[in-house]
């Protein structure tokens, strides 16, 4: 499950959330269990259709309890690591 673009300090930034246990064969989704959660950040699109991007995943100790909190803690877990990125380096180039 995927929601839309925020563009912060010069990157897109895209929240990923999906169920925390995965739907099984022939059942329906299972949102009672929670959400966990990742972000991809993305250099804009240049001119050559080409831009790097990479997916951060977020490490909770429980899962959200709802698909909002998931997708705010997503795009504050990007935030954080953009602010905190070490001058002359690009968030992507971070070792995990």
């Amino acid at each position: 499950m995927t929601t839309g673009l925020r563009l912060y300090r010069g990157l897109e930034i895209y929240p990923l959330v999906y169920p925390h246990r995965a739907t099984e064969s022939g059942l329906g989704h299972n949102y009672d269990e929670g959400f966990d959660a990742a972000v991809r950040i993305q250099e804009p699109g240049s001119s050559n259709g080409i831009s790097r991007s990479r997916v951060f995943r977020l490490s909770s100790a429980t899962p959200f309890r709802n698909a909002g909190d998931a997708r705010r803690a997503s795009t504050a877990y990007a935030e954080h690591l953009i602010d905190t990125c070490p001058l002359n380096t690009n968030v992507l180039d971070l070792q995990a």
